[in-house]
């Protein structure tokens, strides 16, 4: 299913953490109940689990059935998930990872070894203590702090370019979202926009400070986001095919 992108709004949400079964799967399985909700929604989300959205007025009996019509979407969802490639957990010299929506190569910077605790990614060099040791968690550090020097300035001229005021701009390790927007015109993006091809990251950017003029998710709220960025399903459907290679 497509990512749910979602403004930040104050609401009481409980949480119910079960098991599910799907074909020869034991699925995890999350019921939220969600009295802004205004019917039974059911999603897979990226890390497997099953998430299944009671609303105001809705009863576990009735989400259960829900979940029962809607099993063979679930199963083909999940299929498709386990059949697409996904970035390794650790990564090493030799592992290839997305930078501006292109795969990049983890390199020695001096394949000799004179130097071996320097890594190349594209254009960027870091220092790391170990070549051989987990790469993963220096490397996002890096990428996260080299978002948070490009993302706000960018923030700030799509913002202008609409005529559109932006009260802050924080750049976070969400694990769900790409991005949220408070009432007050607070902006929150995901570290991971960095890795994004430059329309999809400006779509999540637009797709933020449309909710300036209208948070919510309502008819006029898409209309705002085609007027301010007409090639967004295309960023969308990016988003669909390649977001597993995102993690």
């Amino acid at each position: 299913m497509f990512f749910k992108f979602a403004s930040r709004v104050r609401e009481r949400r409980t949480e119910e953490a079960e098991t599910l079964q799907v074909g020869s799967r034991t699925v995890p399985l999350m019921v939220v109940r969600n009295p802004r909700a205004r019917r039974y929604l059911l999603r897979l989300r990226s890390d497997g689990t099953a998430r299944v959205t009671i609303p105001r007025g809705g009863s576990r009996t009735e989400a259960d059935s829900f979940i029962r019509r809607n099993h063979d979407w679930l199963h083909r969802q999940l299929e498709n998930l386990h059949a697409k490639p996904r970035l390794p957990l650790a990564w090493h010299i030799g592992t290839e990872i997305y930078l501006r929506g292109e795969p990049v190569r983890i390199e020695a910077q001096n394949p000799d070894g004179a130097s071996p605790g320097t890594v190349r990614l594209g254009t960027e060099t870091l220092s790391v203590k170990d070549t051989q040791a987990n790469l993963r968690p220096a490397i996002e550090r890096h990428l996260r702090a080299l978002a948070s020097r490009e993302l706000p300035s960018r923030v700030a001229e799509l913002a202008a370019q609409h005529q559109l005021k932006v009260l802050r701009v924080t750049v976070r390790n969400q694990r769900v979202r790409w991005g949220s927007c408070s009432r007050h015109g607070a902006i929150s993006l995901n570290w991971r926009l960095i890795q994004l091809p430059q329309f999809v990251s400006d779509y999540i950017i637009l797709h933020e400070l449309a909710h300036l003029r209208e948070l919510n998710h309502s008819h006029r709220f898409w209309a705002e986001v085609e007027r301010l960025c007409p090639t967004y399903r295309d960023a969308e459907k990016w988003l669909k095919v390649n977001r597993q290679l995102l993690r």
